[in-house]
């Protein structure tokens, strides 16, 4: 990968975005340690970008930097995933309200289609597509509401609640699950329940939580 490959923005967002996908997506593993020279000479750039990078992901706490010793990819904190998760929850219960009073027929259409390439996930076994579909229904719902700058803003705080939903979609390949709280989401807002719609929602995001336990277990090294 080489600076020409960037498609949009600067240098110092580009690699920032790259190595925040390969933090979020596991590819690189929490407690790994990374250098401003490694990335440097992986991206062929100057280490002044890679720097800047380096402090705008350790202020959304996915690096930990140490003057004397090094850089690592942060461990999950569950106080941040729980603070996280909680976040969302009490705003989404709100979004899928709204969202069965109003909502726009070709971001309903978007929804389904959604759900449909979800289902493909399962069949070719992506989880990292799938989680990508799963931030693209919850944005929809945001931005069917009109609340998009809602949606930027819980998604900076996201960072180690979005780790370990890739871990528990990359560990536990019961896809149906949370393709089936999707649906039975989607279905509510088509008949404007907002009730049902808010219990359901609220079940959703509790999912990960149910089965942190047994990530901690599997994964002790990916966590504080």
């Amino acid at each position: 990968m080489t600076f020409k490959t960037r498609i949009n923005g600067s240098t110092r967002d580009f690699i920032y975005q790259t190595l925040r996908e390969q933090i979020i997506n596991l590819e690189l593993k929490p407690g790994t340690k990374i250098s401003e020279k490694e990335i440097a000479e992986k991206f062929k750039v100057s280490r002044t970008p890679v720097r800047e990078s380096f402090l705008k992901l350790a202020q959304e706490e996915l690096l930990e930097i140490y003057p004397q010793s090094g850089t690592i990819i942060s461990r999950i904190d569950l106080d941040h995933v729980e603070e996280a998760r909680f976040t969302r929850e009490m705003i989404e219960r709100g979004i899928v309200r709204i969202a069965c009073g109003e909502f726009p027929e070709e971001l309903l259409f978007q929804l389904e289609s959604n759900i449909t390439m979800q289902e493909l996930c399962v069949e070719k076994g992506n989880h990292q597509r799938l989680f990508e579909l799963d931030e693209e229904f919850h944005k929809t719902l945001f931005y069917g509401c009109k609340k998009n700058r809602t949606w930027e803003m819980i998604r900076q705080m996201n960072c180690h609640f979005d780790r370990i939903r890739m871990l528990r979609l990359a560990s536990n390949t019961d896809w149906r699950v949370v393709i089936s709280q999707h649906k039975e989401i989607f279905d509510l807002i088509i008949k404007k329940d907002p009730d049902k719609a808010e219990k359901a929602m609220m079940n959703h995001l509790k999912l990960v939580i149910l089965e942190k336990e047994e990530l901690q277990i599997r994964y002790p090294d990916y966590f504080k």
